[in-house]
């Protein structure tokens, strides 16, 4: 396992100290930040960035209005999830994603799950396996060079059940079911800006390309007719990259009526309960781009994507959505990774 080590700053001071530098490191010009208290708490304080891919609820979760930048899409994403106010935040389609960060350093402690990653996922009726889960790829950052963002270097990902091949009680039945069940690191999807606005539902709305010979649309529903392209970004496509899971939606019906989202074993957002112990997270679980495991000491940013390209009938795209994020210590929530994880 690779060692990440802390720079000087964590070796010789107190916790406190430490507490009062982390706070002082995640304070910057970008984003979004909530004033200090002067007392660290448990959720996110910070969106360093918010870049949905298309999506049904884009523009919607939160809301767009005429005329808004980047900066205050960010200002409203961390309205909508900061300081554990549980509103909402569509990702879009796959590789949507946000960067949040925190007033302190989430700290790793060995053999517990350190924070969750709050999202809307649930079970159906009487149901254990499948509901809707709309699992996103976490990435975590440590701040190394205290330059208060996180730099392309310090991002690890964490590795989840079903990282780095697909490995979920579920991929037979997908598999029948036409499904494309495998895991694909370093995946790339490009979208393409509609040249006109449809007035209508269409199955042929924002057309795709992906860097695995694949292509398709993202068709527009009629419950939801707003603009899918996020409003506030000029690109005319948008390209996104990260890890991409089995495709885990099943029409149990074989008409399209029914639709069951099949939940991962762990490590992902928007894919277990928020109650459950299953949707906490071990820092302990990150992995570098080599696949590698890494120990960090804390983290100081956390960045989530949409996990799965796959439109299930009238749900719609599959897109992760985001309530929120807690540091599980702070919170007095105490949950052992050993068997959760690997």
């Amino acid at each position: 396992m690779k060692q990440i080590l802390p720079n000087n700053r964590f070796c010789r001071v107190s916790a406190a100290l430490v507490l009062a530098l982390a706070t002082l490191s995640c304070s910057s010009d970008e984003g979004g930040d909530t004033p200090s208290t002067g007392k660290a708490t448990p959720y996110v304080t910070r969106v360093v960035e918010f870049r949905p891919a298309p999506g049904q609820f884009v523009n919607q979760l939160p809301e767009y209005r005429e005329g808004d930048t980047p900066e205050d899409m960010n200002r409203k994403a961390l309205e909508a999830i900061g300081n554990n106010r549980r509103g909402m935040v569509s990702l879009g389609g796959f590789g949507g994603y946000i960067v949040v960060g925190f007033d302190h350093t989430i700290e790793n402690k060995p053999g517990l799950c350190d924070f969750r990653v709050l999202g809307n996922a649930f079970y159906a009726s009487g149901q254990s396996e499948y509901g809707s889960s709309e699992p996103g790829v976490i990435q975590v950052a440590w701040d190394a060079n205290s330059n208060g963002r996180p730099d392309e270097d310090e991002w690890y990902e964490i590795a989840g059940s079903s990282y780095p091949t697909a490995a979920e009680s579920w991929l037979d039945k997908a598999d029948e079911a036409g499904n494309d069940i495998r895991t694909v690191r370093g995946y790339s999807i490009t979208y393409y800006r509609p040249a006109q606005e449809p007035g209508a539902p269409t199955d042929e709305y924002i057309r795709w390309e992906d860097n695995q010979q694949e292509e398709g649309y993202m068709a527009k529903n009629a419950t939801h007719l707003q603009s899918y392209f996020p409003q506030w970004l000029d690109d005319e496509e948008l390209t996104f990259e990260g890890t991409r899971l089995p495709q885990n939606g099943i029409d149990l019906s074989g008409a399209g009526t029914n639709y069951a989202l099949y939940r991962f074993a762990f490590g992902y957002a928007d894919n277990d309960t928020n109650e459950s112990d299953a949707s906490a997270i071990d820092i302990d679980w990150a992995v570098d781009a080599s696949g590698a495991p890494v120990h960090l000491s804390g983290v100081d940013f956390i960045r989530i994507h949409t996990g799965v390209n796959q439109v299930n009938g009238w749900l719609g795209e599959c897109s992760t959505e985001v309530m929120g994020v807690t540091d599980l210590h702070l919170a007095g929530e105490q949950i052992a990774s050993d068997g959760l994880g690997r």
